[in-house]
């Protein structure tokens, strides 16, 4: 008896992580769909924008809205509220759940509301918070723009409080390839009013865009999220599972928000740079925010309400989170090394193939790679990072983020100061290509943070395998499959920024699949159920 139990349960384990596996790949497939759209709109933005006033302006713009989703959004309210929900319909309460999840909107609604108002109100005083340097007339279109674009931001945290419930219930995929539509509306309008307006008008129509977008975003989410809550009833009350993801909301916030606070930082130190770094780290974000949403978010997004859905002794819990963390760090490293390696000898290829357009030239390319590439630097910690929070919240463990959040927003703040205004100064370069000096300087921090993540979980649970060998071994075939990509790019009879992003990113990307393949370090994933699946 005792063997059949332990093999039952060895059974239901690896049930267990094959059901993580196929959850991360919904959540791979939903962003990369999203992400595809969201690039070709950055493609579009770049033609008609560039690296200009305007495009500098509706960046800046953009992120103080932004700051109310990322308050209320994505990240923060799912590592809050699914742990709570998550757990209640796993000890089916199916009727607290509901009356949780009612209670959340209804709170959302109302402090939303009263942050767009005030946000509206304040939209001059934020400038001067968040770009300080923007003067004149780009000062004045960016107020107009933020003003516009706040209802747009409480519509997307609606649609976030959609997601919570959404990935609770293990549909992932509607709710990571909703922002589909948003990018499609926002690609209309660029399209609709690019050739006959002027870039301070067209800015000021992509915000109303944007807008559009959030709320149809919202709307294709709603109809399967009422199917879970119907009839919706918005009680708003303080009972025991409100406290809970309120109490555990703030310490989140600024743990899981750290990337969008060092974002924050980036651009507020940006505004000082001259025309065209704050639309060049917008640029470079996008490129670099994908593999961390693409592997670090997807895996994350799969495993949170997995892991707070463990129960058993704490030896139990303890066993099931190193597995799961194990597994979802080989994921991640598999996906995300070969990205960062990309980035630094292959950005110009990446960046032309998507952005050189219209307005976005050679000069804007070598720009925007050195800031991505100071960005890669910090790729693996951040990606990983995310998933040791993950486990954090599933233990209910939201002050311990915190506090290594707070030390890596005061590293970004220090190190970014001095890498992106006295540097440059002293190295004799212009002062603009601080921009890249600001995103080297917050990799350095996202490792410092994740090393403290790692450690102060291993005291918990015990040791992790974080793969040291096998990640050195992926490293050394990304470089080797980069180099040859290279050479092959210096051949090239052509000049067509997207046949040669073409020519060299496919043989790069089915080099480093082949050789890792061949070795026997793949993914133990989504990649090894396709070559099964050929066998």
């Amino acid at each position: 008896m005792g063997r059949a139990s332990s093999y039952n349960r060895a059974l239901n384990a690896e049930a267990k992580r094959e059901h993580s596996r196929a959850h991360a790949t919904a959540v791979g497939a939903g962003i990369l769909l999203s992400r595809i759209v969201g690039l070709v709109r950055d493609r579009v933005f770049a033609h008609y924008f560039g690296n200009s006033d305007a495009a500098d302006a509706f960046r800046a713009a953009f992120r103080i809205p932004n700051f109310l989703q990322n308050l209320f959004g994505e990240g923060v309210l799912s590592a809050s509220f699914i742990p709570v929900y998550a757990r209640l319909n796993a000890e089916e309460r199916h009727r607290e759940a509901s009356e949780l999840a009612e209670a959340i909107f209804a709170l959302l609604l109302v402090v939303t509301t009263a942050l767009v108002a005030l946000g509206i109100w304040a939209t001059p005083w934020l400038i001067d918070i968040i770009a300080p340097g923007f003067q004149g007339d780009k000062r004045e279109l960016t107020i107009q723009l933020v003003r516009i674009l706040f209802p747009g931001a409480a519509l997307l945290v609606f649609s976030a409080w959609c997601l919570g419930i959404l990935n609770s219930h293990r549909r992932f995929f509607l709710s990571y390839a909703a922002p589909v539509v948003w990018n499609i509306a926002m690609i209309a309008t660029l399209a609709w009013g690019g050739r006959s307006h002027t870039e301070q008008r067209l800015a000021v129509l992509l915000a109303m865009g944007s807008v559009v977008g959030s709320a149809l975003q919202f709307a294709v989410q709603l109809p399967t999220v009422l199917r879970y809550l119907w009839p919706l009833k918005l009680k708003l009350h303080a009972g025991e599972h409100v406290r809970t993801v309120v109490r555990n909301f703030f310490p989140v916030f600024l743990s899981r928000g750290v990337v969008q606070i060092s974002a924050y930082i980036d651009a507020w130190l940006g505004s000082f740079l001259g025309t065209g770094a704050v639309s060049a780290l917008g640029y470079a974000q996008t490129l670099y925010t994908l593999p961390v949403s693409l592997f670090g978010m997807a895996v994350s997004a799969a495993e949170l309400p997995a892991m707070s859905s463990e129960v058993g002794t704490d030896a139990e819990i303890a066993l099931a989170l190193r597995k799961r963390l194990t597994a979802g760090l080989a994921q991640i490293a598999y996906f995300v090394i070969p990205s960062a390696v990309a980035f630094v000898l292959l950005g110009d290829v990446v960046i032309a193939t998507i952005y050189r357009t219209g307005h976005f030239q050679h000069d804007d390319v070598l720009f925007v790679w050195a800031v991505l590439a100071g960005s890669a630097v910090g790729l693996l910690a951040s990606t990983s990072g995310r998933l040791y929070s993950s486990a954090y919240y599933a233990l209910r463990d939201t002050r311990t983020p915190l506090r290594f959040a707070m030390v890596r927003v005061a590293l970004t703040l220090s190190l970014g100061y001095l890498c992106a205004i006295p540097l440059p100064h002293l190295l004799g370069i212009s002062q603009r290509w601080g921009a890249a000096g600001l995103t080297l300087s917050a990799g350095v921090a996202g490792w410092i943070e994740f090393l403290l993540l790692r450690r102060g979980l291993h005291a918990r649970v015990g040791a992790i395998d974080g793969g040291a060998s096998r990640i050195v071994k992926l490293y050394a075939v990304a470089i080797v499959s980069a180099l040859i990509a290279v050479g092959i790019r210096r051949v090239l009879p052509f000049e067509n920024s997207v046949l040669i992003g073409i020519a060299v990113l496919a043989p790069y990307g089915a080099l480093y699949l082949g050789i890792t393949q061949g070795m026997g370090i793949a993914s133990t994933g989504a990649l090894d159920r396709i070559f099964k699946r050929r066998k």
